[in-house]
This record gives structure tokens, C-alpha cells and sequence, in this order.
């Protein structure tokens, strides 16, 4: 078994933020979502390999009343500990929440914490050794 997806949720309106966080911030690529499922999520994100299979998805949502998930997350794999550290300054440059008070604290990872446009937290992380 493997994960497909995970959906995390915005208020009515986030999509601009999303797009910012998931599109610009981390560097997914926005692809449509199927035409049964359009009025389903706001926006959905993916990553690939380098041959072009989906390696990480990430569907955004609209709920209301919102509350942002502060604890529950989606932690993404960087390729490297380079990689991981140009998508946490592109994040900041963009004037995203992000705090590596955690880097060393996950025996094999090096990692950071950040919180999307609409507050839900997000975990990016390598392996290292």
C-alpha cells in the first residue's frame, strides 16, 4: 500500500494563498483535477520524478467554518539537504511562517516546519547519512 494524496483545507477564498505556498513556495506543479471530481477541492498539487510519475499529491480544499490544522500534517520528502534548504528560503522570501527548531530532532532527517496561506502546518524533510 501507498499514500495517494492528502487533502488539507483552506477558508472560501484561499485559493490565491494556496497557489502561493504549494505552487510558488514549494514547488509543486497545479494540475487539473478530473472533471467528476471539479466542485470537489479548490486546487490540486503534485511533484514528479524525474521519469514523470506522480510522487507526491496534494489537494486543497475549502471548508467552513475553517480552522487551520496547527498539528495534524503532510510532511514532504526534499531530494537532498541542498534542496531542502532552497525550498525553506524560497518559503521565506515569499514571507511564509517557517521554523527549523526541529531540524536534527528526527534520527535520519534533517527537516523544518512551515504553515501554508491559510495557517495548516507542513512538514519538509530529508533523509541525510
Amino acid at each position: 500500500m501507498r499514500l495517494h494524496h492528502v487533502q488539507v483545507v483552506c477558508p472560501p477564498g484561499g485559493e490565491d494563498a494556496a497557489r502561493r505556498f504549494y505552487g510558488e513556495g514549494l514547488g509543486l506543479t497545479e494540475v487539473p483535477r478530473p472533471p467528476g471530481l471539479a466542485g470537489r477541492a479548490l486546487c490540486w498539487f503534485r511533484d514528479f520524478d524525474d521519469e514523470g510519475r506522480t510522487t507526491a499529491e496534494i489537494h486543497v480544499g475549502v471548508q467552513e467554518p475553517f480552522e487551520p490544522a496547527r498539528k495534524a500534517h503532510p510532511a514532504l520528502v526534499a531530494d537532498s539537504v541542498a534542496h531542502l534548504e532552497t525550498i525553506a528560503a524560497r518559503l521565506e522570501e515569499l514571507g511564509f511562517e517557517l521554523t527549523w527548531k526541529d531540524r536534527h530532532t528526527f534520527d535520519g532527517y534533517e527537516r523544518f516546519h512551515t504553515f501554508d496561506g491559510a495557517g495548516n502546518r507542513v512538514e519538509v524533510l530529508t533523509p541525510v547519512g
